[in-house]
């Protein structure tokens, strides 16, 4: 090994799409395994690359399919191979997609909106948008939502769905046709940097304990107290942390008390009094809206997470728009830390790319190195 060589090696489950590996540094070399592919004798059993392919790029081997000697080339252009990743900063967003002049948005249910593009969105289940200049009139269109990031769930090449109330009155289907040209989404490439952080609520269910539900992942923990700040249009303010009519001048705060999933959680609040949570505003209102938020505050936790038998301080997990799963969330290589306390989820590493990562469940082995010198 070389003075500034870096070398890495371990496992990892697919999610059958992008499969994200963190490591302490940026790759120039990967190579995988797939054994679970080996053993079905289907699909890619072995893929590399080398910075010098370009990113999005793969060699890969194949057992069951694929041209006579079980080889070939995912060129950079496909860009479904793999790519190192550096969450920074830095180009948080991906460019502007346009829903296109057969994209738009239908009112799906009382839970869902579903999104169409003309183009292929290239999404994955667990991806995070935003969207804007969401028009059908100057009057009317679904505008309310511009700004708020939403997990999406992938139904199709063209098609997938975010949660919200998708049979509000006040919201107007963005169909062909109209002010909907600009209408579009990005791609939130590292929407957790640092957990927990905000989050967005858009259902808050009363009783003698509050369930709150999420547009995207909150990564709360249970022990996690949190504030509310909710704008006059959502109704509920009784639930925000000012004013708080029992201590004058003092935030009123709640502990979670159970986590359901990742985008649902509930705390030790009765609101069994108060006023009915709505996301139903009105178009009009979303010049200088403020959106409905619950933000982190602190924790009561002391101890780091379970020990579950491998590593004995494991790092914190987060959901980070790299996992489709809504129970479990991807390791950061940070840590150990305190349930609940605040802590850099920054990472960098690799993502497998659709074309090389098996199925769902499939054990991948891989390396990753950084070599001291590169030629090109």
């Amino acid at each position: 090994m070389a003075e500034y060589s870096r070398l890495a090696s371990g496992t990892v489950v697919s999610t059958g799409v992008q499969t994200a590996v963190a490591l302490p540094f940026i790759p120039d070399f990967i190579e995988i395994s797939n054994p679970t592919r080996a053993a079905a004798a289907s699909g890619v059993t072995r893929a590399w690359w080398g910075t010098n392919m370009g990113q999005g790029a793969a060699f890969l081997t194949t057992t069951g399919a694929g041209p006579a000697d079980g080889t070939s080339f995912v060129t950079s252009a496909t860009g479904t191979g793999f790519t190192t990743i550096q969450a920074g900063l830095a180009l948080q967003y991906g460019p502007t997609f346009l829903l296109g002049a057969s994209g738009g948005i239908a009112k799906t249910s009382g839970t869902l909106l579903t999104v169409t593009t003309t183009a292929n969105h290239g999404l994955t289940t667990g991806n995070w948008v935003t969207f804007s200049n969401l028009y059908q009139t100057s009057t009317t269109g679904m505008q309310q939502i511009a700004g708020i990031p939403f997990m999406v769930t992938v139904t199709g090449a063209t098609t997938f769905t975010i949660p919200w109330v998708g049979n509000s009155s006040n919201l107007t289907a963005i169909t062909t046709g109209g002010l909907n040209t600009l209408a579009s989404f990005k791609k939130i490439l590292y929407p957790v940097l640092y957990a927990p952080g905000v989050a967005f609520p858009w259902s808050i269910a009363t009783g003698t304990t509050t369930t709150i539900t999420t547009t995207a992942p909150h990564n709360f923990k249970v022990g996690q107290q949190v504030g509310f700040r909710i704008p006059a249009p959502y109704g509920m303010t009784q639930i925000n942390e000012l004013p708080n009519v029992s201590i004058p001048g003092s935030p009123k705060y709640y502990y979670v008390t159970s986590v359901t999933n990742s985008t649902t959680f509930v705390v030790n609040c009765d609101s069994t009094s108060f006023t009915a949570f709505s996301v139903n505003n009105t178009f009009l209102s979303f010049p200088g809206l403020q959106f409905a938020q619950v933000v982190a505050v602190g924790d009561v936790n002391t101890g780091g997470y379970p020990y579950t038998g491998a590593a004995l301080y494991p790092s914190p997990t987060v959901f980070n728009g790299f996992t489709s799963s809504t129970s479990t969330g991807v390791s950061t290589i940070n840590g150990p830390a305190i349930q609940g306390a605040y802590f850099n989820a920054t990472f960098q590493g690799f993502v497998i790319g659709s074309a090389v990562s098996g199925t769902a469940a499939d054990t991948i082995y891989w390396r990753a190195y950084m070599h001291d010198i590169n030629y090109l």
